[in-house]
């Protein structure tokens, strides 16, 4: 028990490479100037933002060119009826020209919840004695991916570790390895996964490379909490994760590594919302300015109660439905480019209320147990969760309420698959050319799936909006649309993972 006890005390210490910090610091200080940021946001509390110069401001954001702190901070303090509403049409017009009308759908598959860190918020966290502790085996890898790419249709994943020795980077790569090699036979075709993202510790270049040789999506991490003395108090001392400058530059390392598409957010909750829209700002620019690459995703989840966790009812920065419909308007107009993820932590109204203000990505058929896809799913599963669902609809619910709100699903991953990530992909989300170019691959893997696992309810509605879509595309790309309209016809016959 000793040896045990020292190899993994070991593995602990091993973890963070002290130069893998300071070597991207400024005279060892970080990228997240507190006190500048608490001063932009009272500057300009004191009064009602010029009308004119918010106009200015929205001006910026549709011409997809990111906001400074100054103008960021300009919009979260409006107040004006009028003025907000303008803000809500200028990000869903942003929206519409980077992404056209696709909202990108995904499953999250966590494969264990095994943790050395003592997270305050979680309820995985090291000290929390009445969770049943699970980590899948490849075989059970294999039952889960069977289950969200067959019978439910999934295409990509974003799959969620906890840090601790038993899921290291070996066993990151392995289960990679198996989930890309799942295939399954479906109603009309196959179903696969073509595109598995990554929510995994911050890791070290060796291990980010080893990462990006196992041909992962992106790669997320989650600072949580941008605020120096929150995020000491919320992840305790002698834990891995205490470390606030080991976190924060993990995308800095993932670049080096050669992954060139990464995913940053926020646990809005545990301190206030308008510092870390502020602080997300700061780290895009930071980004920007050393590797030329933004995020490609945003994600703002909010603090929801976990099982055990005490710290989740009790917080005082938790956000309301309004506020957190209006960070979701700002960060799309600051970070006019970037992906945006909201998640089946929210309930199903306010993820209605919440897409049209710019969300691009949302997770649907959403279990967050450990095997909780392929096992029987019931009250003991919450045991095995992290935090609670707020929507736990399937996905042949949201497709169907997403076609009526007039919004196409899209299962495209070609874009990765053909090296269209990093700078290439930038340039085409600022320049508006990628959202016309993927409502091609959007409407073909859109016809796959519902081919394959609409129901007829939901297959109606699915077939007008693809219609609309195809109508918009012969107008749009008359050069392409014989080579699509091929495409499309080979799909509808029976051929699978066709794309342009």
């Amino acid at each position: 028990m000793t040896m045990e006890l020292n190899k993994f005390d070991s593995w602990i210490k091993d973890r963070i490479k002290n130069e893998e910090i300071v070597k991207y610091q400024d005279k060892g200080k970080d990228f997240i100037p507190e006190q500048e940021i608490i001063s932009k946001l009272e500057l300009n509390s004191k009064k009602e933002p010029d009308p004119l110069r918010i106009k200015d401001i929205l001006l910026k954001s549709l011409a997809i060119q990111t906001l400074t702190p100054d103008e960021t901070a300009v919009l979260l303090n409006v107040r004006d009826s009028n003025m907000l509403e303008e803000m809500r049409q200028a990000a869903l017009a942003v929206k519409k020209k980077v992404y056209d009308n696709r909202i990108v759908t995904f499953a999250p598959l966590y494969l264990n919840n095994l943790c050395v860190n003592n997270c305050m918020y979680c309820g995985f966290r090291k000290d929390n004695k009445t969770i049943k502790r699970k980590i899948l085996s490849l075989e059970e890898v294999k039952k889960e991916v069977e289950v969200l790419a067959g019978k439910i249709g999934h295409k990509r994943l974003i799959v969620v570790y906890g840090e601790a020795p038993d899921t290291d980077i070996e066993y990151i790569r392995k289960t990679i390895e198996t989930i890309y090699g799942v295939k399954v036979k479906t109603k009309n075709g196959w179903g696969q996964i073509r595109r598995v993202n990554v929510n995994a510790p911050a890791l070290s270049i060796k291990e980010l490379k080893i990462l990006q040789e196992a041909g992962i999506g992106t790669y997320q991490v989650f600072q949580e909490t941008y605020h120096h003395g929150t995020y000491d108090k919320v992840h305790p001392k002698g834990t891995i994760k205490n470390n606030y400058q080991w976190r924060l530059y993990c995308m800095h390392r993932a670049f080096e590594a050669g992954i060139d598409d990464v995913g940053i957010g926020v646990l809005f909750g545990l301190y206030d919302w308008k510092f870390e829209v502020m602080s997300l700002l700061y780290h895009t620019r930071e980004l920007e300015q050393r590797f030329n690459i933004g995020p490609h995703t945003i994600s703002f989840p909010r603090l929801e109660p976990a099982f055990d966790s005490p710290f989740t009812q009790n917080s005082k920065y938790k956000v309301s439905d309004e506020d957190f419909k209006r960070l979701i308007t700002v960060i799309r107009l600051a970070i006019p480019y970037a992906g945006m993820i909201i998640t089946a932590r929210e309930n199903a109204q306010i993820k209605k209320e919440a897409i049209p203000l710019g969300c691009t990505q949302t997770d649907a058929s959403t279990r967050i147990g450990i095997g909780a896809y392929s096992e029987r799913y019931d009250e003991q599963e919450k045991k095995r969760q992290q935090f609670l669902l707020g929507d736990t609809r399937n996905l042949d619910e949201v497709i169907g309420e997403l076609s009526q709100m007039g919004f196409i699903t899209s299962f495209c991953t070609a874009g990765y698959r053909c090296g269209r990530t990093g700078k290439y992909i930038m340039e085409l989300l600022r320049s508006g050319k990628e959202g016309k170019f993927c409502k091609l691959n959007a409407v073909l893997t859109f016809r796959e799936w519902i081919d394959d696992f609409a129901a007829e309810e939901t297959k109606t509605a699915a077939e007008n909006i693809i219609n609309k879509e195809i109508e918009e595309i012969k107008k749009v790309s008359p050069d392409i649309f014989s080579t699509f309209i091929d495409y499309y016809e080979r799909i509808k016959q029976g051929e699978r993972d066709l794309y342009l």
